[in-house]
């Protein structure tokens, strides 16, 4: 039994946004600002104790304008049963998940439908007004400029609260108006949630002898001390009140003798009536109080000093902390007498304080947590961790369909921000393997900055890699303050020109502006029919896999651009949804273009290079002979280091003046006749002759 999915709409950024969890383990990844934070805030509101309440502000930006419209249709005319509609409310869909025969427990009040078949149960929480409230949500308000809507909203900003309340029903999965009422506490047997926030306090200074990890102990005392039915611990939180019992009475009699001599008798202050009534002190030890006020928690130290909670590392003391509170969340479980059908714990950026390494354990000995606790009941701990994360580390060691990706979009036809979440289970399912294999191992060895990032450059190597900083560093030199790249949350990723069209449908799915830096690899056959490296003029196709895919014509035997047509193409030709392309170009209309990054940073910059050639075809050459002997680090280093100043080569500047451009271009289908890369329709796309394989891609 789990909970499968989670559909929360009209909260903050969440105006509808579903989540599919995994049995054990979700991880929730995404810049700031996405909605990460929020859905742990409304699963904890709606299903925490006590009332809950919302604020104007919690309702999405999208939905606020339908409390005006409803009020334009309220003073029209329209009738209470049009109006209610119209009005937002506040929703979080569950839905559960349990097998075939599988017993119900607590969620038998959930399970509605008379479907043999059906493995579904459903519960709907909604903040919504109370029934007959229409007229007092609206009342004094009669006027319908738009000059009144602030003062409109201040006022509805003080009744939402008050005229709002919670309804939760469960729901036939086969029929939406099959429904039953239910109460928070129902709710709470069949779903038990728990979180750990980020703002555990580790680092707060601010109250003096604040003991964090004593807190846990304190509720771990507790737990142990109500549930009978956990014998072990029970017996040891009896054994801990009787100890301070004991220490009470010791020093009772001696301590409150001393106390009683410092009350001065009543009598004394000779106010007639006032009889002297003999006042006497009892002191008295409270388990819990000294758990929480005298109890600090201390580190083995040595020569038979013990240091402080707060003088360990933060990083050791937030694991530690973590640790505790799954150990509390779980003890809290066991001592329910109803266990619940589903346990959710929320793990906020668990990554605080720890080096990349242990983020990486941390996500890795989760499940085995959880498994080690279970091996302590009768039956399973049913609990499932939704982890949210900034760390790539973190987001590296999950498994990559665990992952659920957050971002922001702007909602059709508004400038108004909304979460949209993706699915990387759904939508990489379509990846044909081994494809999909690659891009799960690739993104599991390297890094996952993408799931991060505003914008991303992919390069093939070295080189690349080393300049570009500087490269960014130059252009942004010249650029508007709000479109320096450098100021931009960019991932720069190493792919290699052979596999970075493997990674088109991932940043299609991402939405995520990216600009691809590749080679244009020009090669010709020599007398034994081999295709070998050339410079361009001499070139008669690339063997560049990224440029063939992208400019790939499906009605042709064997789609290889030429670089005569590579030259050529448009710049609208090399963009595709949220993808441009750049390869080498000449850097003067008609003069000698390079073959890789190295060819063209020398054609750019032919004074830093001893060469007396002029013509295209000798320049070309010339580039192509020096790019061939040197090696590619050293070049790199030696530009970056020690030259003062150079030129950026044309097809590189070009595109990073396209990727720092802002508003991020909207996604496009590709054109018809074309293929899921993008590149140029077929036909734009010159007739390439036929030819033999390709030997080096």
């Amino acid at each position: 039994m789990q909970l499968k999915k989670i559909h929360v709409k009209n909260f903050r950024l969440l105006h509808d946004a579903a989540l599919l969890l995994e049995k054990k383990t979700t991880v929730i990844v995404g810049r700031n600002n996405s909605g990460k934070t929020s859905l742990t805030e409304v699963i904890s509101r709606l299903l925490g104790e006590g009332n809950t309440r919302f604020s104007l502000e919690d309702f999405s930006c999208v939905s606020r304008p339908l409390f005006w419209e409803a009020y334009l249709a309220k003073v029209g005319g329209a009738e209470v049963a049009a109006v209610r509609p119209m009005l937002p409310a506040i929703e979080v869909a569950l839905a559960f998940e349990y097998a075939v025969g599988e017993d119900y427990g607590t969620l038998t009040e959930f399970v509605l439908d008379l479907d043999m078949a059906c493995t579904e149960a459903k519960a709907i929480i909604r903040y919504e007004l109370e029934e007959g409230k229409i007229d007092a949500l609206f009342a004094d308000l009669d006027q319908t400029e738009d000059a009144f809507k602030p003062e409109f909203y201040r006022r509805l900003r003080d009744r939402i609260a008050n005229l709002y309340a919670t309804t939760i029903f469960a729901v036939d999965p086969n029929d939406e108006t099959n429904r039953r009422s239910l109460s928070k506490a129902t709710l709470r047997a069949a779903c038990a949630n728990h979180c750990i926030s980020a703002h555990r306090g580790l680092d707060d200074d601010s109250q003096q002898g604040r003991v964090v990890i004593g807190k846990v102990l304190e509720n771990l005392f507790a737990t142990a001390k109500s549930n009978e039915a956990d014998a072990e611990s029970h017996t040891l939180a009896e054994d801990l009140e009787a100890a301070v019992k004991q220490i009470q009475n010791t020093i009772g009699a001696d301590f409150n003798k001393k106390l009683d001599e410092l009350l001065p008798a009543l009598s004394l202050f000779g106010y007639p009536g006032l009889s002297d009534p003999k006042l006497l002190t009892e002191t008295t030890f409270d388990v819990e109080r000294l758990l929480t006020n005298h109890t600090k928690v201390k580190y083995t130290g040595s020569n038979g000093v013990n240091l402080p909670e707060s003088y360990n590392g933060l990083g050791a003391r937030n694991i530690i902390l973590i640790l505790l509170q799954l150990r509390e969340y779980f003890k809290a479980y066991c001592a329910l007498e109803s266990k619940p059908a589903v346990h959710v714990i929320f793990i906020e950026e668990p990554e605080v304080h720890l080096h990349p390494q242990m983020q990486e354990v941390f996500i890795r000995k989760l499940g085995e947590i959880a498994t080690k606790f279970s091996a302590e009941v009768p039956s399973p701990w049913p609990v499932q961790f939704i982890v949210s994360t900034h760390s790539a580390h973190i987001a590296n060691e999950a498994h990559f369909e665990t992952i659920r990706y957050f971002m922001s979009v702007t909602h059709a036809g508004t400038t108004e921000l909304k979460t949209k979440v993706k699915d990387l289970r759904q939508g990489l399912s379509g990846k044909a393997e081994p494809d999909r294999t690659f891009l799960h191992q690739y993104m599991t060895l390297t890094r996952c900055d993408l799931f991060f990032a505003d914008k991303a450059i992919l390069i093939e190597g070295t080189t690349e890699r080393l300049l570009l900083p500087r490269i960014i560093r130059k252009l942004d030199e010249t650029q508007p303050e709000d479109q320096k790249l450098g100021s931009q949350y960019v991932s720069i990723v190493e792919v290699g020109g052979a596999y970075t069209h493997l990674f088109f449908d991932l940043l299609e799915f991402l939405e995520l502006k990216t600009l691809v830096i590749t080679d244009i690899d020009a090669v010709r056959q020599n007398a034994s029919n081999k295709w070998v490296a050339c410079p361009v003029h001499l070139g008669l196709r690339t063997s560049n896999a990224c440029i063939k895919s992208w400019f790939a014509d499906p009605t042709a035997a064997e789609g290889h651009p030429s670089p005569e047509f590579l030259l050529t193409v448009k710049t609208a030709q090399k963009i595709a949804g949220t993808k441009r392309l750049a390869f080498q170009l000449p850097e003067t209309a008609g003069g000698p273009c390079g073959r890789s990054f190295e060819d063209a940073f020398m054609l750019a910059n032919p004074t830093l290079f001893a060469t007396t050639e002029t013509s295209r075809e000798n320049l070309e050459l010339f580039a192509y002979d020096e790019a061939s002997g040197v090696k590619k680090s050293e070049f790199a280093l030696t530009q970056a280091l020690t030259v003062a100043d150079w030129n950026t080569p044309h097809y590189i500047s070009e595109g990073l003046l396209w990727l720092e451009a802002p508003p991020a271009p909207v996604p496009v289908p590709p054109a018809p006749g074309g293929n899921a890369a993008g590149g140029v329709p077929a036909a734009l796309e010159p007739a390439v002759p036929e030819a033999t394989e390709v030997a080096n891609g």
